[in-house]
């Protein structure tokens, strides 16, 4: 939100400037009309203005529009495909950020927390908390509590087993989709180097029709090729870009996991309800 509010204010900015260098102009072609100066410096004056007009008109043409106009020029077919492949992989990417944010917790003050409860033996309100309480670490304590708090299950190598397995669902869980933003970092690139295969094609067969090898002919075709593979690579850089960031608070969130397995197994085995 503050990015698109960025944005709107610098287009409004730049639209100020843009009014302003309009209107100085405008001032300028009226001035003659109540002064002393001559019809031939008006012409002349006259004259000059449509040679600033194509000045203006590329210093307001931004980033924007030349991605646009490389987009269309790039055969909107194959671009089209790179740019499904961005906006997918780019969902994809931001659904796992999301979900990961919200996984983290303080490891260290949550498991603190519970020791503190199974210490006192209250083990049924640290399993409450851990229930309440979002994230793998979290889960994986539940399931731990849940063996300690059970009678048939609170001996220490079940509760041992309960959290290595727990621990290893909410580990997929963790990597879930990451499978389909590799494809679509796979993809990107190689949709690119298929739009350069027909583009080659391309200047081929109008090489063939023409029967002369010249750069104009074979130009058309070339384009195309090295356009569709620059967003090709672009779109792959930008996937691998938050793909990395994923793996990492997937590295990090592991961590937090194994961390709090070490700390559950002693709270349990501190704990009176634990068969030793």
């Amino acid at each position: 939100m503050k990015k698109l509010f960025a944005i709107v204010a610098l287009a409004a900015a730049c639209s100020f400037g843009a009014t302003s260098s309009v209107m100085a102009q405008e001032d300028i072609a009226e001035a003659p009309d109540t002064s002393a100066v001559d019809s031939a410096a008006v012409d002349s004056l006259v004259e000059d203005e449509p040679a600033l007009a194509p000045v203006v008109e590329e210093e307001n043409e931004g980033i924007f529009k030349t991605l646009k106009t490389k987009y269309i020029e790039g055969d909107a077919g194959f671009m089209s495909l790179v740019a499904i492949a961005l906006v997918l992989g780019l969902a994809l990417c931001i659904e796992r950020i999301v979900y990961l944010t919200l996984a983290q917790i303080n490891t260290r003050k949550f498991t603190g927390e519970l020791a503190e409860l199974v210490e006192k033996g209250k083990v049924a309100d640290a399993l409450e908390k851990a229930k309440n309480t979002r994230g793998p670490v979290a889960q994986v304590s539940r399931k731990a509590l849940e063996c300690l708090d059970s009678t048939d299950r609170n001996d220490i190598g079940t509760i041992e087993r309960t959290i290595n397995m727990e621990a290893e669902v909410q580990g997929s869980y963790l990597e879930e989709n990451c499978s389909w933003i590799t494809l679509f970092i796979a993809m990107a690139p190689s949709l690119g180097f298929l739009g350069t295969v027909i583009g080659m094609v391309m200047a081929f067969d109008d090489i063939q029709r023409a029967g002369d090898i010249s750069p104009t002919v074979v130009a058309g075709g070339m384009k195309v090729a090295l356009i569709t593979t620059i967003f090709g690579i672009i779109v792959a850089l930008i996937l691998q870009l938050f793909y990395n960031y994923i793996l990492s608070k997937v590295e990090s969130l592991t961590g937090n996991m194994e961390e709090a397995a070490q700390d559950l197994l002693v709270m349990c085995v501190k704990s009176d309800k634990c068969k030793k």
